[in-house]
């Protein structure tokens, strides 16, 4: 049986790819360099797929920033905004990352959104009225040639024409039917050329399919691809989906001229029972997603060889497959030296997972696997017992009630009396959470790792930190303050470390957008609080000014959606005992004397069913209480603040006040504060700070730009519920930009106070 990978991680095994860009926007290194260091990378990851014997290996899988942004570079669809830079066409890639302000110009980089329900995020491509769609660019040529130098044959991956319409955003009169023609013209030249480079496959990504599909949606994806495949040729295309079934379109892709079409099994509830009711035909290759691509546990290889054997039973042609791209795990255990052997025998980064993807392609070409050593080692290792259960965490929570998920009084009540109490200016300022984390703060955290400091110096450094971060802010005139998080190395690792249950990496990074790589943590077993977490440090900033300090913390749903989380026990069960850690850490701050408590919830989206009729039922009705849950136990006064960033909220709105926090803040600013109209809608009754300027960027927004933005706000949100802040924390910010950026945003506040 052969086998696929639907693409891989393109960071490099110790960031190469991160440190090289980085370096180049600091103009250290130069084009040359950095160009240099990403076709070493792609040569080390074609060659780790060859070495593992996987048959078909991707290429145009590698990017600078993200796929999404590479394929509409590719199109041509590139605003004029960013043309008008003349820069080169590396910079102008990354102008439309990251912004640009410099002497050719100043613009605001494109949205940024989640990918699906994972935490990747995508640059949401901008379509203006009068864009000329057309190939621009030989990308997908360049490293399929570049590979098969190597004596490397691959499968070009492209994000497909359907996907690519669906997440563009229309800026003008325009919609996405009216730009089917001219995609279509340039999909088949995609294809033309791949047949006249004689190239046999080539991967279109549509994992839009998974998403709910009306008639309309259907009769749009022939529209595209009756033409597309019209004239392929010898050139084999491989429709891959991924992140769920596609249920809504199966019976008409398995009738289209698709030469194999790539299905999730795991994430794909329906996948089989598809195949079961309707067949598969066997002119086609079936691209099976069996291992997964998006989380670390070893595969079972007595359920996916079942599943497998249901297949060949059927007399289909079969590739066994990652069920997405590889990009959403680590690299490879190579590193991982701290984590016993008896916790990674059951992880496979993504280097394992090629052997996965060998080892399972091998029994399953066996009459028998029973006395196969790699088979019966596997079958040993899940038969064992991990013991990761605690009963005091068991018993805590069948104890928790309805009572529990309620907080009193109503939450108008409360709004009022926190006015009061807390005495804050019409359009009060604060900042997400976290400041710039400047070197020597993360050498000290370093230092102290690897116990080459004590912890009293560590605490000391710590302190001097925050107390020059209060006065910072003072100095500013910020109304609610932050202690800045120098402890905290992730926002979800650093409470992951103080619980049990969980267990830590040293070099298992994942790509989480652009440069910015995350450390999930994996939970091992059942998850309990220990002792207080941050209420030293919230404390100790308190303690350094007359205004109110926010205390800080991650909540429940986003601990879990941005860790590995278990696969022996639901979700559900996971995010309640997660909730209730959260819980005894809330009320410990407000025992020590904070007033205002923001629990973020940056993630509440991930892992939301990509179809509707799944979002209460499968999520949302278990998601929303356990925020519900962390903080129903305080006094009215205390002001509860959650945060959210980079994912569609607007069709969860009423969900997200369902929340019942006092305050909520929200990116909106790469957005165009396009959620503004949902919460008018939706009559929202949270107060809200949408955020005013993007921190992802390093371009530093005017008052002048503030101000419109904050004046557009007021046109949809009644000024007493108004907040002014930043759409997300300033961590990866340098300090002049912070600093100019955060003066600028509270002389807008005053602006507008005026007004």
């Amino acid at each position: 049986m052969k086998t696929s990978v639907i693409g891989y991680p393109r960071i490099g095994s110790l960031r190469e790819l991160k440190f090289a860009s980085e370096e180049y926007f600091r103009k250290e290194i130069g084009a040359e360099e950095l160009l240099q260091t990403a076709a070493e990378l792609r040569k080390q990851h074609w060659n780790s797929q060859k070495k593992a014997g996987i048959d078909f290996i991707s290429s145009n899988d590698f990017s600078f920033y993200d796929m999404v942004l590479d394929t509409a570079v590719l199109l041509g669809i590139v605003p004029k905004r960013y043309q008008e830079l003349k820069l080169s066409g590396l910079d102008t890639y990354f102008a439309l990352a990251r912004g640009y302000q410099g002497e050719s110009g100043d613009v605001k980089a494109l949205a940024m959104k989640k990918w699906f329900n994972t935490n990747y995020h995508y640059i949401v491509p901008e379509l203006e009225d009068d864009t000329e769609i057309s190939l621009s660019g030989t990308k997908p040529w360049d490293e399929y040639e570049e590979a098969k130098a190597l004596g490397i044959e691959t499968k070009p991956v492209i994000i497909g024409a359907y996907t690519i319409l669906k997440l563009t955003r229309y800026t003008g009169k325009k919609t996405a039917g009216d730009f089917v023609d001219d995609i279509v013209t340039v999909y088949q030249d995609i294809v033309k050329k791949c047949k006249k480079d004689q190239i046999a496959w080539v991967q279109f990504d549509e994992p839009a399919l998974v998403q709910d599909m009306s008639l309309e949606d259907i009769a749009l994806f022939h529209r595209i691809y009756d033409k597309i495949l019209a004239d392929k040729g010898n050139c084999k295309i491989l429709l891959q989906t991924y992140f769920g079934d596609v249920r809504d379109i199966y019976q008409e892709l398995i009738r289209m001229p698709f030469d194999g079409i790539g299905l999730d099994f795991l994430e794909g509830k329906e996948t089989g029972h598809l195949i079961g009711r309707y067949g598969f035909p066997q002119e086609k290759v079936l691209f099976a997603g069996l291992v997964n691509g998006k989380n670390i546990w070893k595969n079972h290889y007595e359920k996916t060889l079942s599943v497998l054997k249901e297949l060949k039973d059927k007399e289909i042609q079969m590739v066994l497959s990652t069920s997405c791209s590889l990009l959403h795990v680590p690299y490879t255990l190579q590193y991982e030296e701290k984590l016993s052997g008896e916790y990674k025998a059951y992880f496979a980064f993504a280097q394992e997972k090629l052997l996965e993807l060998k080892e399972l392609s091998e029994l399953a070409d066996q009459t028998s696997c029973q006395d196969n050593p790699a088979y019966q080692k596997n079958r040993r290792l899940f038969a064992g017992d991990r013991n990761c259960q605690k009963q005091e965490v068991t018993e805590r929570l069948s104890k928790v009630t309805d009572q529990d998920y309620t907080r009193l009084p109503k939450r108008s009540e409360r709004q009022a009396l926190q006015k009061k109490v807390l005495g804050l200016p019409e359009f009060p300022t604060t900042t997400i959470g976290s400041f710039p984390q400047t070197k020597d703060v993360k050498a000290n955290r370093s230092a102290f790792r690897r116990g080459e400091i004590t912890r009293e110096e560590y605490v000391a450094f710590n302190q001097k930190k925050i107390a020059e971060c209060v006065k910072w802010q003072e100095e500013i005139g910020l109304d609610v303050l932050v202690h800045g998080e120098y402890e905290r190395n992730d926002m979800v690792e650093y409470f992951g470390e103080a619980l049990g249950g969980f267990l830590f990496t040293e070099k298992a990074w994942v790509q989480s957008y652009g440069t910015r790589c995350v450390k999930p943590p994996i939970i091992w077993g059942d998850v309990y609080r220990e002792k207080p977490i941050t209420v030293e440090w919230s404390v100790y900033a308190q303690s350094q000014t007359e205004k109110i300090m926010k205390g800080m913390l991650t909540g429940p749903v986003t601990i879990l959606n941005w860790s590995f989380p278990r696969e022996d026990i639901s979700i559900k069960e996971s995010i309640s005992q997660i909730a209730l850690a959260i819980r005894d850490e809330v009320l410990d701050l407000e025992k020590s004397g904070i007033k205002m408590i923001q629990i973020d919830e940056a993630a509440l989206r991930e892992k939301l069913p990509l179809r509707k009729s799944d979002w209460y039922t499968e999520y949302l009705d278990f998601a929303i209480p356990a925020f519900r849950l962390t903080h129903s136990g305080v006094k009215p006064e205390t002001q509860i603040h959650t945060h959210m960033c980079y994912s569609e909220f607007t069709d969860i709105i009423p969900a997200i006040d369902d929340m019942d926090a006092d305050v909520i803040t929200f990116e909106a600013s790469r957005s165009d504060l396009q959620i503004l109209d949902a919460l008018r809608e939706n009559h929202f009754e949270t107060e809200v700070g949408p955020g005013v300027y993007d921190i992802h960027s390093p371009r530093v927004p005017s008052v002048e730009e503030m101000v419109r933005a904050l004046e557009r706000m007021l046109t949809k949100i009644s000024p007493e519920k108004l907040w002014v802040n930043p759409d997300c924390g300033l961590k990866t910010r340098g300090v002049p930009e912070t600093d100019a950026s955060l003066r600028n945003m509270v002389a807008a506040a005053k602006e507008i106070r005026q007004k």
